[in-house]
């Protein structure tokens, strides 16, 4: 029977496996059963943030030393740039292993690489479509029949670069926006959409183009996604529960409804038995396996009727703002601060807000 284990290691730099190669050599990790790599790099985020390729190279050439090249590129490497503030750069590590343990529902790992995207096809319903084919063959690698049952996808997604912009006009197509920065945020915007698309939260009949970006009251409650430089394809991690699988780890979701919204992740907390809402002791902290979240600064300029200046700071991207701010927030809940809290939220949760994963050791 399958059964999830997830690692939380500290990182000193994008190209530090140290503390992988530790946790092998000691046989806490088996590396041949490694499907995900969540990784936080200390670099801006940005479309020129090359930490990302940085670590996912680093850690790609430890697990092959381990289980040869070809398997160690089999796994998905979710590399999110930024960590604003006081939050901790690590790894977070997603394993499957076969065997007998507390019976399910336990938490259940699926993932998927799609195809290399168009890059005409970015910031539209082409992604659209890849992204909700790669979710439900991820969800069905995991056992997960039931689109509830799902309560995280995290999604590395591509970006447009200006060569990239140049082959796809030069082969005669166009693209949706010719501004690199912008397109993360289109990419990740309809990745999220694709998300939203097969857990059913949205019909694709009821999408266009022209709404990706555009009409953020339509989103996913369920979808992360940090677009990269570093790839061309999708790479797809889902996470939810299964009566299938076993074993000691639980994950449950909340939907921040802004910047400080952070009673539905106690509420979360909560019903992992993490402690009553608004409490989280040593034990519970202990217990607390990972925190995943989407940040951003409210599109309107406002969080809850007072003014936020993230949106004008001409120097430093508002999603760096935004990661500092929410990561900040959710570590007054938790009490630490390696926790992943990735910026830009395009799609993913209410303009402003995003949402939240917890994994927990169950009680």
């Amino acid at each position: 029977m399958p059964i999830a284990r997830v690692h939380r290691i500290i990182a000193q730099g994008p190209d530090d496996a140290a503390g992988l190669e530790s946790a092998i050599a000691a046989g806490t990790i088996d590396p041949a059963g490694i499907l995900a790599i969540f990784g936080k790099t200390e670099g801006n985020g940005c479309v020129n943030d090359f930490t990302r390729g940085f670590a996912t190279q680093s850690l790609t050439l430890a697990l092959a030393r381990h289980i040869g090249e070809e398997r160690a590129k089999a796994v998905c490497y979710v590399m999110s740039g930024g960590t604003e503030g006081a939050m901790t750069p690590h790894w977070t590590v997603f394993e499957r292993v076969e065997g007998e343990g507390e019976p399910g529902p336990a938490l259940a790992i699926g993932r998927v690489h799609t195809a290399a995207l168009p890059a005409e096809d970015l910031g539209r319903l082409g992604q659209v479509r890849q992204v909700a084919a790669g979710v439900r063959a991820a969800m069905a690698q995991a056992g997960l029949t039931d689109p509830a049952d799902v309560h995280f996808v995290q999604i590395k997604c591509p970006l447009l670069t200006a060569q990239r912009i140049g082959e796809a006009e030069a082969r005669g197509a166009s693209v949706a926006v010719r501004d690199t920065l912008k397109s993360m945020g289109l990419s990740r915007g309809a990745s999220s959409l694709g998300v939203a698309v097969a857990l059913a939260e949205i019909a694709e009949s009821d999408l266009t183009d022209a709404q990706i970006g555009r009409d953020l009251g339509l989103w996913s409650g369920r979808a992360s996604a940090s677009a990269g430089v570093e790839l061309l394809n999708h790479e797809i991690v889902v996470l939810g529960m299964s009566k299938s699988w076993s074993g000691p780890l639980a994950i449950d979701h909340a939907v921040m409804g802004d910047a400080i919204d952070v009673e539905p992740v106690r509420a979360a907390l909560a019903r992992l038995g993490l402690g009553a809402p608004g409490q989280l002791g040593q034990a519970a902290r202990d217990r607390l396996v990972a925190l995943l979240a989407k940040a951003e600064a409210s599109p309107d300029g406002q969080v809850r009727g007072a003014r936020h200046t993230m949106l004008d700071d001409s120097d430093i991207s508002s999603t760096r703002h935004a990661r500092a701010f929410v990561a900040g927030a959710l570590a007054g809940v938790v009490g630490r601060t390696d926790i992943y809290v990735s910026g830009g939220a395009e799609h993913q949760g209410p303009p402003g807000g995003g949402p939240v994963a917890v994994i927990a050791r169950k009680g």
